[in-house]
């Protein structure tokens, strides 16, 4: 079981993560002197690296014992058990180049390179950033860093230990610090100290070396505050301090330098730790400055000093403050104020502050109408600018009439006023929907809606029209009875009406009913009168109801000259303008026919007399009666 305190060394070295793999320099740093950042280009595959290493170059993955420069393992084995997907590891270069290594089963040394010659007796860090790239449980890269001369001596071997893997994939930093004897032209050797195979697949770049020299701090005014603005135009003085810890060089040399955007240059004359920025009539600009410091002897030597972090003097031309609104508005409308040329910003106006850019005011009133001026802020440089508020009267809108009554087919005139821009709807109906007096002839209840407006406010007002529809009355299909019978009306009335009534009411069992019973003795025209609301027009239709006489035919007559029943008579077919009569006997043969107004038959055929006997006949007065059939018995 692990001791407590050895369980809280092991938590504290997880919880710590990159910053504790190897010895970083704890003093300044210097610019990076050597850079190995394997170059950037446009293409997916970089060159190789020649002599630098032993392994062979593939522009692809990479197999035991390959390598590639690439910008990213995009597609590179990339299945479940394989790659994560990467990309290089330079601060902002899409183009750069990593080197992506996939280790040999033997041990051994991947990389290996001659350094620039660097200062004797200068302390340097070495830094390098390396990624475990495989995305399942293998085994491990463990890298050994050595520095040594061309002669072989060691100055400094380092060993990453395993690199370990896991779901999220990181860029590890791993550095130490070496110094530099009498020999300076050196070698780094970057070794395979773990064994190939399943696993040991990794990617390093940003491979550098940097001076490191004592602590130094600064100040601006003898505060720790290491930043200060000023505005375009504006003048000050600022006194820069540096101080420096005295356990490094033994004769140490200063210089004061200034980068305002193309690079770090000396400031001639300025070899004290202290030195004074004074802006006259300031332009516009970052100015950093920065204490370099080296033993005496290697002070102009950019690969033997080191340098402070910076101090910032922000020169900032005066922001172009914008202001605008969304009016004129209308009374009760919500107002969008609208600021930009700045990083902060404050509003004030009547009754009003705020410090949102585009601040809003609801509901307005005449009340908040007027000048609103924002104070635009960029790094303590303000400017000013100013939106004028307009809130418009509230529309007041009145018509000629709120609701009317019309009869179908009439027409109203409507009236609206109160602004310059009229839209009525619905548009049915209307002459002109766009002017404030159309004419109105709707065929339905309508309820007109007019949108009244001045330009930017808008109100609406309404008008309710109730039509009385047109009374249209049908008094039914014409009707063909019998004397003494009796027949039933069917009217009907659509639209609006206020009574009805039939015309004449004769032989009428109730005049007032749309579908009474009709008993005349003769023909005659029953009128349906319907009468509306409001005076509107009458609407009316008529029936006629043909009366015929009751048809009686008789079966016997006499033809033998004594007067009496001597002719077959049928009265009711005086009535009927084309009865058609034939007669026949038992054998079919036709003896009597009548067309045209109809004859009685004498019982003769061709002018002599028939035997007695039966007969038979059929009889068609119109269209409006079956066929009579029946018999005759003639007798003498």
């Amino acid at each position: 079981m692990l001791k407590p305190n050895k369980i809280i060394l092991i938590l504290l070295l997880f919880l710590s993560g990159i910053k504790l793999f190897g010895q970083e320099c704890t003093g300044a740093l210097g610019d990076p002197v050597i850079n190995f950042d394997f170059g950037r280009g446009s293409a997916l595959f970089g060159p190789s690296l020649g002599g630098i290493t032993n392994y062979k170059f593939v522009a692809g993955t990479p197999s035991d014992g390959d390598y590639t420069i690439s910008k990213n393992t995009f597609g590179m084995l990339n299945q479940t058990s394989g790659w994560h997907q990467i990309t290089n590891h330079t601060p902002n270069d899409p183009d750069g180049y990593m080197m992506i290594v996939n280790a040999s089963t033997n041990p051994g040394i991947f990389y290996q390179t001659n350094l620039p010659s660097l200062c004797s007796g200068t302390t340097y860090e070495f830094a390098a950033w390396a990624i475990n790239i495989l995305n399942y449980s293998g085994k491990k890269p463990n890298l050994t860093f050595q520095i040594e001369t061309k002669m072989g001596q060691i100055l400094k071997t380092y060993i990453t230990g395993d690199i370990l893997d896991g779901p999220t994939p990181q860029w590890i930093k791993y550095s130490t610090t070496f110094t530099v004897g009498t020999e300076t032209d050196l070698v780094l050797k970057i070794i395979n100290s773990g064994p190939g195979g399943v696993g040991n697949d990794l990617a390093f770049d940003d491979i550098t070396f940097r001076a490191c020299g004592p602590v130094i701090t600064q100040k601006i005014d003898n505060s720790e505050n290491v930043n200060a603005n000023l505005c375009e135009g504006q003048s000050a003085n600022y006194q820069f301090e540096g101080n420096v810890s005295n356990d490094v060089y033994v004769n140490p040399r200063y210089q004061w330098q200034l980068n305002t955007g193309s690079g770090w240059n000396d400031i001639a004359g300025q070899t004290a730790t202290t030195y004074t920025a004074i802006f006259n009539n300031a332009t516009a600009g970052i100015y950093q400055y920065r204490l370099v410091a080296a033993e005496a002897d290697n002070i102009n030597s950019i690969i033997c000093r080191v340098a402070s972090p910076p101090v910032t003097i922000n020169v900032t031309a005066y922001p172009i403050a914008k202001a605008d609104n969304s009016g004129p508005v209308c009374m009760g409308e919500t107002i969008q104020l609208n600021a930009s040329g700045g990083t902060s910003y404050s509003w004030k106006g009547p009754n009003f502050s705020s410090t949102d850019k585009n601040p809003t005011i609801s509901k307005a009133t005449k009340a908040v109408a007027g000048d609103y001026v924002v104070t635009v802020t960029t790094n303590g440089c303000t400017s000013t600018a100013t939106t004028s508020v307009s809130v418009l009267d509230q529309l007041s809108v009145s018509t000629n009439i709120s609701e009317a009554t019309l009869c179908e087919g009439n027409s109203i005139a409507l009236l609206a006023s109160g602004g310059t821009a009229y839209k009525w709807t619905p548009i049915a109906g209307l002459t002109d929907p766009t002017i404030p007096n159309p004419i109105a002839s709707p065929n339905e209840n309508t309820v007109y809606r007019v949108e009244v407006s001045n330009g930017r406010c808008v109100d609406y007002a309404d008008i309710n029209i109730s039509v009385i529809k047109k009374a249209v009355a049908d008094a039914g299909k014409d009707v063909k009875i019998l004397t003494g019978r009796s027949t039933k009306l069917n009217g009907k009335i659509k639209g609006d009406y206020d009574y009805f009534y039939w015309t004449p009411s004769d032989y009428l069992d109730d005049p007032l009913s749309l579908s009474p019973t009709a008993t005349p003795p003769t023909d005659i025209i029953y009128t349906l009168t319907a009468v509306p609301k409001f005076g509107c027009s009458t609407g009316s239709d008529d029936v006629l109801i043909k009366v015929y006489p009751k048809i009686v035919i008789s079966n016997t007559f006499s033809p033998n000259g004594d007067g009496i029943n001597d002719i077959w008579e049928i009265p009711a077919a005086y009535a009927f303008p084309n009865p058609l009569v034939k007669i026949i006997n038992r054998n079919g043969q036709l003896v009597y026919q009548s067309t045209g107004p109809f004859k009685p038959w004498d019982g003769k055929l061709n002018g002599k007399d028939l035997p007695s006997a039966v007969y038979y006949y059929t009889i068609y007065f119109n269209s409006d009666f079956r066929t009579f059939s029946g018999w005759i018995n003639l007798i003498r």
